[in-house]
């Protein structure tokens, strides 16, 4: 998540820029990517919910849904968790199926559902970790408009040449208003002098 500064009477603040990132294919059945506006639900390792776009899904040896990070993926009841399965798919609108270990390429069980939600971007605050988090531990209720696709990742929403430029544009007024400094010290001192002599 891109966060930008702005200045308020108190000084410089961040906010997080909640703007979506490039998509690009992986053809991996287990990223996906969030269609549009939403947030997938994640359970922290301090056990903390939490909101991320971050889609590259594993299964760990428990048969727990887990991000890149080992974050837990929340369900409709909970952390998702999958009994021994040869193949999974996830539908557009979150839904999780598998074809389980010792059954044929027909059978189909749903197994879970991602907890996909729209929570109040402007009451989002956004952790050291990364996680965007409601205050004192609210959770957003499921929102069945978002819609996710699959074999998919995002990538981040930072523009590199435009954030580049405006450290550039930065440095350049930093640099003018360092000299700006060293000339009224000059002019200080010139007119310490000359009041001296008189």
């Amino acid at each position: 998540v891109h966060v930008s500064s702005l200045e308020d009477e108190n000084g410089l603040t961040s906010t997080p820029d909640l703007g979506q990132g490039m998509v690009r294919t992986t053809g991996n059945p287990l990223d996906i990517s969030i269609d549009g506006e939403g947030w997938l639900a994640i359970q922290t390792a301090d056990g903390t919910k939490g909101y991320t776009r971050r889609g590259d899904l594993h299964i760990d040896a428990l048969g727990q849904m887990t991000n890149g990070v080992g974050q837990k993926i929340m369900g409709q009841g909970g952390p998702i968790s999958l009994p021994p399965f040869v193949n999974i798919e996830i539908g557009g609108d979150g839904t999780v199926s598998i074809q389980p270990a010792g059954q044929g390429a027909t059978t189909r069980v749903v197994v879970d559902r991602l907890k996909l939600a729209i929570p109040d971007k402007r009451t989002l605050t956004r952790g050291d970790d990364g996680v965007l988090r409601l205050p004192r531990g609210a959770i957003a209720d499921p929102d069945a408009k978002v819609k996710v696709q699959t074999n998919t990742l995002e990538g981040s929403n930072v523009n590199a040449v435009g954030e580049m430029l405006k450290m550039i544009d930065l440095a350049r007024q930093f640099e003018a208003q360092v000299k700006l400094m060293d000339s009224a010290k000059e002019n200080s001192n010139e007119l310490a002098s000359i009041l001296k002599m008189n």
